[in-house]
C-alpha cells in the first residue's frame, strides 16, 4: 500500500505536463513565430561576388573581419550589411567652366571597386553609399580644377593631354577613400555649336597648312634631285669630251667597219676612201632597191636602159662631128 500511496516520477512529471501544457504550447508557439520572424536575421547568405560587414548592438561596427560569401549565422539584434566587390561601372555628366567662362560637358563612364581588406573602414566612416558621397564629387572637383585653367578649344582637343592628366590627378585623389577606381573614360565632349563650327574649321586648315608644307617639302626635294641629276650628266659629257681623242675615234671606226662587214645588208664599201684611211659606204640605194617589188625593179632597170641608150646617142653623134 504504500508503494501505490507514493507515485513515480514519470507520472509526477505527465501530470504537471498536464498542467502546464496550455503555458507550455503558448511559450513554444511564441519562439516558432520568433524564429520565423527573425529568420532572414540570423540566417544570412552572402552571394557571389559580395562581401559583408557586421554591426554589433554592443560592441560597433567590425573594421578587422570581412564576411566572405556564404552562409552565416548571426545575432538577430546585430546587422549585416552587404557590399558588392566586383567591378562596377558608374556613368556620370557633369559641366566645366572653361578660362573664357564657356561651359564644356563631360560625360563619363567610372569603373571602380571597393578595397576588399578595408571593406570594414568603409562602412564606418563612408558608408554604403560611398560612390555618390566620395568618388562622383572629388572626380568632379579635380577635373573640374585641373580644366578650368584651359580655354574650350584646348579641353576639346585635349591640347598636350590635358584630359589624361586630369584624369590620373583624380584618380589619385579618389584612391585615398578606401576604393579603388580603375578607370575613368572620357565617353563625350559637347561643346556649343558655333564654337565645335570653328574649332573643326581651324583643325582643317591646319592639316591643310600641313598637307600644303609636305607638298612643298617633295617639290623641293625633286628639285634637289634634278639639280644633283644634271650635275652627273654634265660631269659625265665633260669626262666624255676630255676622253674623245683622235686615236679613240679612229678606234671606234674600225670596230664599226668591222660590225658593218658582218652585216649581212647589201653595201659597197671603198676601202681607204675615208679621212685616215676608214672605209666609205656607197651605193645604199642599191640595198632600198633589193627590198622592193618586182615590178618596181623592172620599172627601174627600163629608166636606167633608156637613160644609157640616151647616153650612147649623144657619144655616136658627138664622134661623127669630129673631123
Amino acid at each position: 500500500m504504500e508503494n501505490n500511496e507514493i507515485p513515480s516520477a514519470s507520472l509526477q512529471f505527465k501530470r504537471w505536463l498536464r498542467r502546464k501544457f496550455p503555458l507550455l504550447f503558448i511559450l513554444i508557439l511564441i519562439v516558432a513565430l520568433t524564429l520565423v520572424f527573425f529568420w532572414q536575421r540570423v540566417v544570412i547568405v552572402i552571394d557571389s561576388g559580395e562581401a559583408g560587414i557586421l554591426f554589433r548592438v554592443f560592441s560597433g561596427t567590425e573594421i578587422d573581419q570581412v564576411y566572405a560569401e556564404g552562409v552565416h549565422i548571426f545575432n538577430p539584434l546585430d546587422t549585416l550589411y552587404i557590399y558588392e566587390v566586383r567591378k562596377q561601372v558608374a556613368y556620370h555628366d557633369f559641366d566645366v567652366i572653361s578660362n573664357k567662362g564657356l561651359t564644356v560637358n563631360l560625360s563619363l563612364a567610372i569603373r571602380f571597386r571597393p578595397e576588399y581588406e578595408l571593406l570594414g573602414i568603409l562602412h564606418q566612416q563612408i558608408g554604403p553609399d560611398y560612390l555618390n558621397r566620395v568618388i562622383i564629387p572629388q572626380i568632379e572637383s579635380v577635373m573640374r580644377k585641373e580644366l578650368g585653367n584651359y580655354t574650350a578649344d584646348q579641353i576639346y582637343t585635349n591640347e598636350e593631354g590635358l584630359l589624361t592628366n586630369a584624369i590620373l590627378t583624380a584618380l589619385d585623389e579618389v584612391g585615398r577613400n578606401y576604393v579603388e577606381v580603375e578607370d575613368i573614360i572620357i565617353r563625350s565632349i559637347t561643346l556649343p555649336p558655333q564654337l565645335v563650327k570653328s574649332i573643326e574649321d581651324k583643325l582643317r586648315q591646319e592639316e591643310f597648312m600641313k598637307s600644303y608644307e609636305f607638298r612643298q617639302q617633295t617639290a623641293q626635294k625633286e628639285a634637289e634631285r634634278l639639280a644633283i641629276e644634271a650635275e652627273g650628266i654634265k660631269s659625265y659629257h665633260q669626262i666624255i669630251d676630255e676622253s674623245l681623242t683622235e686615236s679613240v675615234l679612229l678606234h671606234k671606226g674600225i670596230l664599226a667597219t668591222e660590225a658593218l662587214a658582218k652585216s649581212p645588208n647589201a653595201k659597197v664599201v671603198v676601202i681607204g676612201g675615208g679621212k685616215n684611211g676608214l672605209p666609205i659606204i656607197l651605193n645604199t640605194d642599191t640595198a632600198r632597191t633589193e627590198a622592193l617589188p618586182n615590178d618596181e625593179k623592172n620599172r627601174m632597170s627600163e629608166s636606167d636602159s633608156a637613160g644609157v641608150n640616151n647616153d650612147n646617142a649623144a657619144n655616136s653623134t658627138g664622134l661623127d662631128e669630129k673631123p
